[in-house]
């Protein structure tokens, strides 16, 4: 993970899930490797942010960097190929209906009726791209893979020497098209219902200040959806980001608490205040982009529409380097107060 630079910036990441929308968090991780300047020390991840965390992981101890691009590469196009139909992109007439009906049947039949046999492409392309019994021995970063339990709505987080195969389809189990997944005796759905994505693991089981947050979900929408199909899709969506915006509001409220005390900094037990203080939190969105498309895109299987978000993701990636580089290890980039107050 040595970087090219004498004196890299370790940072960590907090990748969001959103279906196949996953792959414009392709681009930016893509343009972050080849531009070298970061290391990374703790990733994580949900839903198809959890894939990329793994990709990641898996690429640096294989490879470096390039062996990480090479595994975000070989993922999303193993994706892709594992469509039963695949031509076309996310606007073509027969993906659009196919997934519309999809949907349909979704409301009316579980996942045992839909899928009798258990299929899921993923699985498949999980156990053969990566290793994770050398995973568990010889990650090189701190990896945080969220997932639900689904009796109680807790939080389950994946360290990086727990991670299997079922692991990662429990953060990606949408519980209306996949059965749950059974860990230990204790049925999983996906990570985004209790965070997207847990961000207190870098706080607090990580040392770096810096934290960059790649969105996929806009944190402020153009408009406001007035069909009945509308707002049942905006309503999931709200929901999916309800604890990550909890979570970012508690700690721009820790950070003002933090800067008003009066105690001096070298008393016992203020490790944590300290920590709090010098969080340095960034971003990465694509408000615009993403909140246009249509809602049916986040289950579209297709090559060249991954590549089209890669593509929006790279340059969303330099531009953010070339704007906020000077920040990282000196301040944040990112406003909490003003943005999730």
């Amino acid at each position: 993970m040595l970087s090219r630079n004498a004196d890299p910036s370790i940072i960590n990441l907090a990748l969001q899930g959103g279906g196949a929308h996953g792959a414009f968090t392709w681009g930016v991780l893509d343009a972050l490797l080849e531009d070298g300047q970061f290391n990374f020390e703790g990733i994580s991840g949900t839903s198809a942010g959890a894939m990329n965390a793994l990709c990641l992981g898996h690429g640096l101890m294989t490879g470096g960097r390039d062996g990480a691009r090479e595994a975000l590469n070989t993922f999303w196009t193993s994706v892709a190929a594992s469509a039963p139909f695949s031509s076309g992109g996310e606007g073509s007439p027969g993906m659009a209906q196919a997934m519309k009906l999809m949907l349909q049947w979704t409301n009316h039949l579980s996942p045992e009726q839909l899928n009798p046999f258990d299929l899921n492409p993923l699985r498949d392309i999980l156990a053969e791209q990566f290793d994770f019994a050398r995973l568990r021995r010889k990650c090189p970063v701190k990896l945080f893979i969220a997932a639900t339990h689904a009796n109680s709505g807790k939080l389950r987080i994946f360290r990086e020497d727990e991670l299997s195969v079922d692991a990662l389809l429990a953060s990606a189990c949408l519980p209306t098209i996949h059965r749950s997944i059974i860990i230990d005796g204790e049925p999983y759905w996906d990570g985004g219902y209790s965070a997207n994505p847990a961000v207190f693991p870098l706080v607090y089981q990580c040392t770096s200040p810096d934290i960059l947050l790649i969105l996929l979900t806009p944190l402020r929408y153009a408009e406001t959806p007035d069909s009945a199909a509308d707002i049942r899709q905006r309503l999931l969506e709200l929901s999916f980001n309800a604890t990550f915006l909890r979570e970012m509001r508690m700690f721009a409220h820790l950070r003002e608490a933090v800067g008003g005390t009066w105690w001096p900094k070298w008393l016992p037990g203020s490790r944590f205040e300290r920590r709090i203080e010098t969080l340095r939190f960034h971003a990465i969105t694509a408000d615009s982009l993403l909140g246009e498309l249509p809602p049916g895109s986040k289950l579209t299987v297709n090559l060249p529409f991954f590549e089209r978000l890669r593509d929006s993701g790279r340059t969303y990636a330099l531009q953010w380097l070339a704007e906020h580089r000077p920040s990282v290890g000196m301040q944040p980039s990112l406003d909490l107060a003003k943005l999730f107050y």
